[in-house]
Formats: C-alpha cells, structure tokens, sequence
C-alpha cells in the first residue's frame, strides 16, 4: 500500500513597517513559525506611516540571508514594495499567508489609513491573498509581547481551522497582560480623525522647520467600534477592504450624469 505524501506547510510571507530588526516582527516570527513555512520580507529601516507608497524613482535593493531555517529578505523599499517583491520575486511561489507587524503602536480607526503596517497587508488582500496585519498598543522599542505572542497564535488557529480566505484583517492588541484581556471582538472602525499642528521651530541657522503633532479625537462611544474594545481590554478584530467606493451616495449622484 503506498502511503501518502506527508502535506507541505503554508507558505508564510511575514512583513512590517518598523523595520527588519525590530522587536514586533520578531514576536511575529515567533508566533507565526509552528503554523507554516516563514519567509520575512521587511524593510531595511522604520517606514511607519508610509501609507500604500510605492518606490518609483529610485531603485530597490534588497540583502537575503537565512537563520534558523528561516529566510529574511532586507529590502531599501517601502512596506508595500516588501509584499510585491516578496510575491513576484522573493518567494518560491504565491504565499498562503501574508502576516503584516507587530506593529510598535496601535492601526485602530482612521490609523488604518496612514499605517505601512495595514497597507501592506491590504496589498496582500489586492493579490487574492489572506492577510492580517496585528498592532500593539505600545509604541515603545521596549514593548511587551508577550500577550500578543498568544493572541497571534490564537488567531491563526481559527485561520486555519476554518481555511484561510481572501480577506484582510485590521487586528489591535491592548497592551496589557494576557489575564487581563477581555477576549477577542470583531467590531467595525470607529469614526475618527486626528487634530493635526505643526510644531514650528528654527535651526541653528535661522530657518524653520516643522514638526508634524497633534491628538487623536474620537465621538463615537459605539460599543461595536474598535476603539471601544481596546478600551475595554479586548482585541479588536476589524475587517478591511480595498474598495473605496461609498455605495451608499451612488443613487444621489445619478445628477451628475450626461443626459
């Protein structure tokens, strides 16, 4: 009786905005190593808040080297090149799973637009492919990640136990100790928005310059919302789209159509 060839693991494109020596993507690795093969694509240097920015002037160079069975690429580019150069280059095929952090501060609400982080994994979600992005909320080079580890773990359980399927994650972590997480809930993004300032300054020359500051700000006290579970100490669970599109105005601007 022939016996049956034993199932390859999934193929794991593991990427982050913080950079390739950074704690989160190293919890990440961790958490991620017993569900599938691990292949690291990240950039060379902290690119947070890079957005879904793309490198089209200046050339790309990436430095490979493997440790520990696993493969890291160090890539000159920005989170979004990491993903489309790890899946039409890098990788050995499509990978099953892109898995975008631990991000080193929290992607929640209107974050999910500025965050390399998230970009990166929907660009994993524009080629067909499951991915989830996981942020801690803690910005510190020193964060914990011990109760993310877990989380991580926990959330590729149910991945994988009910087949991984084309869709993108937003996935938030409150930084506390894992006996006090409330659980995991899967709510929707809350309404909010930043109030930006530029702190100005002058150099030793006398020329401003600038500092980009401000506070986020939120009304939305809905307990469906991501930034009600983080406050209540739960995981927020938010799943993204690409599609931009606001269905709900279409109708309204049947006006601006030709005769």
């Amino acid at each position: 009786m022939r016996k049956n060839k034993p199932l390859k693991k999934p193929l794991i494109l593991i990427v982050n905005d913080d950079g390739i020596s950074a704690p989160g993507i190293s919890a990440l690795i961790e958490a991620a190593a017993p569900f599938g093969q691990i292949v690291v694509v990240a950039p060379d240097k902290p690119q947070s808040g890079m957005g879904h920015a793309v490198t089209l002037n200046t050339a790309i160079r990436v430095n490979s080297w493997e440790k520990e069975g696993i493969t890291y690429h160090s890539c000159s580019g920005t989170p979004v090149d990491c993903v489309k150069m790890g899946v039409s280059k890098l990788l050995p095929k499509k990978p099953d799973l892109i898995l975008s952090g631990i991000n080193h501060g929290a992607n929640s609400s209107i974050n999910v637009i500025y965050s390399g982080t998230m970009s990166a994994a929907i660009e994993g979600a524009m080629e067909g492919i499951p991915s989830i992005g996981f942020s801690l909320c803690n910005h510190s080079i020193e964060a914990n990640f011990e109760s993310s580890k877990v989380i991580v773990s926990q959330i590729l359980k149910k991945m994988f136990a009910n087949s991984p399927q084309p869709l993108c994650l937003n996935v938030n972590i409150p930084d506390i100790p894992y006996e006090l997480i409330q659980g995991i809930k899967v709510c929707r993004q809350a309404n909010g928005c930043w109030e930006e300032d530029f702190d100005e300054r002058t150099d030793p020359s006398g020329k401003k310059y600038y500092w980009l500051t401000g506070k986020f700000v939120t009304e939305d006290a809905s307990d469906d919302t991501d930034e009600w579970a983080l406050k209540n100490n739960y995981v927020s669970v938010v799943p993204i789209q690409f599609d931009f599109t606001n269905y709900n105005i279409i109708n309204k601007l049947i006006h601006f159509e030709n005769d």
